[in-house]
């Protein structure tokens, strides 16, 4: 009879034994009373927000996305990082949890909070050809801000009318309940004007919306405002004042209603702000903060008969402390048990010793890890994420495999990049290798890099799992149906530079940069994803470097050329608006370049909103970036100085090297030094 088999014979015994002695059996149903109520009180208090006043500040308040604390002030957005301070999104929560909700009772917690704000407007111009407004509705302003009661302290919501409070990796079980300040007029989330206050339950369209004219209160106008907010837990009753930051409290309410927010809450949740901007601009700044939160809640005391069944009465009237003897056999039976286990699986080790059978090891067992460290998955696990690699979440496809959609048992939703059979099979490659690059990269971490979260291998099957971006790939801006403004698009070429730059100091490349590869966070910052890994036909892994790092350079030149001209870099047939010789990108942009007209390659549907010296500085760049190595081709460390404007930009040659024609993108890196020039498929 096998280990199992005496494991399975042991426990029934066991739990014979435990019920047969439990008090639950003989008849007497043991109940866990609850104590005294009491009160879980937490408060709050920031006069201001300087770190010289309070020098806790930068560890009490977590600032996420463009948020940073300026003269005594909290503002959002952060103008010194940010170099369009449109389509910002930025918080700043209190960095521990707060009690307000009491399960057993399913009551929510008391709390009142007042804090002071003001807005800074920065812009009168609607920038409408964006493609990512606001809405509809006149005047300057940003979007707003809001009071927020969140669930994790990580989370940063979309730029515009989202007000950063969610984004779209947030599911339906992401339940935030907000007060929202709102300066714009968003029609499609049911606001009523461009100053008014909503109350948000787990939704950006308001459950309740009022005018703060009524009190007499305009949002925009850049005077310091007050709000009030208080909420009766038993009553379920919220207040709502608002008025100048003059000490004074406002006799009438906003409002005044009743209102549950219990389904919005989980027992511990976050508090603190989100505000954003769309095509509008302005700074939210948050002078000061009060908060206190009031939860109900119960002492566990030991019940009477716990306390009587240890305490007997001995002959001469004294009372002692003893063990029950149901608590001892318990622990014999426990202890017996053990010994059997241990006992079976001795014997059952030796025999399968002595037939020379190899003994299976169980799978290791995983080492707790940081939530957002790499780690590696099971193939059943990526399987249940993306509906066993269903069609309808396929994200994209490429000649090594397809991207899909999908979500961890955890609800954090990924891009799962599953390499297809063909490309594994394919000759000169090494699996192990392979998965060696792909655990490289995933400990590199920089801001403009997607992170990797973990990987899966077998003998079938290898996959790379990568965060979700849910703003998409760069080329579905460029390419698609909106117009991104030209403040964004060289804030991607630099962010392209500066990531590449920080790859190739670590010894490492990209190896497939594109428009496909290039990815938008909420906050429309370019992050680099969709790594080559591997490259297939070289000799060393110095030579390997090299050839790479020279690849991601001609490659970032022609994404340059992709993001200054708005168009792919090869057209698959000519049209009305691309003649037969523009067909090839890089072709007409030398070409442009010997005639000097290189402003013809500038994408015309930006309109007049574009900074033309700044253009024509970005197109030499990407030019230089596809001369051949040995002809003046710059690392991207010179790149990034470039784009700073750091140093000069080498004068181009008059007429464009001919050995770059006919090419691909891989041929040219590899004949730049000396490689041979086959073809790559």
């Amino acid at each position: 009879m096998g280990s199992s088999h005496w494991l399975i014979i042991c426990l029934t015994h066991l739990l014979f034994i435990t019920e047969q002695l439990s008090p639950v059996h003989s008849g007497s149903h043991k109940t866990i009373n609850n104590g005294p109520a009491t009160k879980v009180i937490k408060h709050l208090s920031f006069p201001n927000f300087s770190s010289f006043n309070n020098p806790r500040i930068l560890e009490d308040i977590k600032l996420l996305g463009s948020a940073k604390f300026s003269s005594g002030e909290l503002q959002i957005p952060d103008q010194s990082q940010a170099f369009d301070l449109r389509h910002q999104a930025g918080k700043a929560i209190f960095s521990s949890p707060i009690r307000l909700y009491d399960p057993p009772t399913q009551t929510p917690a008391s709390f009142q909070t007042t804090f002071a704000f003001q807005f800074h407007n920065l812009s009168s111009l609607d920038y409408s050809a964006s493609g990512a407004g606001n809405g509809s509705g006149g005047g300057g302003g940003g979007s707003g801000l809001t009071f927020i009661i969140a669930p994790d302290e990580f989370t940063v919501g979309r730029p515009g009318p989202w007000l950063a409070m969610i984004n779209d990796a947030c599911d339906e079980d992401y339940k935030a309940v907000a007060i929202e300040f709102d300066t714009r007029w968003n029609p499609e989330f049911g606001d009523p004007n461009d100053n008014h206050v909503g109350i948000d339950l787990g939704s950006m369209v308001s459950a309740k919306t009022v005018n703060a004219s009524d009190v007499g209160v305009f949002l925009k106008d850049g005077s310091a405002h007050r709000a009030w907010i208080t909420y009766d837990g038993s009553r379920r009753w919220l207040d709502i004042r608002l008025g100048s930051n003059d000490g004074s409290y406002p006799s009438k309410p906003l409002f005044s209603d009743s209102l549950d927010i219990s389904p919005y809450l989980k027992e511990y949740m976050f508090v603190g702000f989100s505000a954003s901007t769309g095509n509008k601009t302005q700074i939210h700044s948050l002078l000061s903060w009060n908060f206190t939160s009031t939860s109900q809640a119960f002492l566990r005391v030991p019940s009477s008969e716990t306390c009587e069944n240890k305490l007997t009465v001995d002959h001469t009237g004294k009372m002692t402390h003893t063990k029950t003897p149901s608590s001892f056999l318990i622990f014999m039976a426990v202890v017996v048990l053990a010994l059997v286990v241990l006992i079976s699986l001795y014997y059952s080790r030796g025999r399968k010793h002595d037939k020379g059978n190899a003994v299976v090891l169980p799978e290791k067992k995983q080492r707790p890890r940081p939530p957002n460290k790499p780690r590696r998955f099971t193939s059943s696990e990526l399987f249940s994420a993306t509906a066993s690699f269903s069609e309808l979440e396929i994200l994209g496809s490429d000649s090594k495999g397809v991207y899909y959609r999908g979500k961890l048992s955890n609800g954090c939703q990924v891009a799962v990049k599953r390499f297809s059979a063909q490309f594994l099979n394919s000759i000169g490659l090494d699996k192990r290798r392979l998965l060696k690059e792909v655990v490289a990269i995933g400990k590199v971490r920089h801001p403009n890099l997607v992170p990797i979260r973990g990987w899966a291998q077998d003998h079938r099957e290898t996959m790379v799992v990568y965060d979700f971006f849910p703003n998409g790939s760069l080329d579905k801006w460029l390419f698609g149906v909106g117009v991104l403004p030209w403040t964004r698009r060289f804030k991607v070429v630099k962010d392209v530079a500066e990531c590449l730059s920080f790859l190739h100091s670590k010894q490492l490349a990209h190896k497939n940069l594109k428009t496909t590869s290039v990815f938008l966070d909420v906050s429309f910052r370019a992050v680099l994803g969709d790594f080559g890994f591997v490259l297939c036909g070289t000799e060393s892994r110095r030579f390997e470097s090299a050839v790479s790092q020279s690849v991601d350079v001609f490659e970032f030149g022609l994404l340059v050329l992709e993001v200054v001209a708005g168009r792919r870099r090869s057209e698959a047939a000519a049209t009305a608006e691309v003649e037969d010789e523009e067909r090839d990108l890089l072709r007409w942009a030398w070409r442009l370049h010997e005639s000097g007209e290189k402003e013809k390659l500038v994408d015309k549907r930006m309109g007049f909103v574009i900074h033309s010296e700044q253009a024509n500085r970005v197109l030499e760049i990407g030019l230089l970036c596809t001369l051949n190595e040995s002809k003046g081709r710059p690392t991207m460390e010179e790149v990034v100085e470039f784009l700073g404007m750091e140093r000069p930009i080498p004068e181009l040659p008059l007429s464009r090297p001919v050995s770059l024609f006919p090419y691909s993108s891989m041929n040219v890196g590899l004949c730049s030094i000396g490689y041979s020039c086959a073809p790559f498929k």
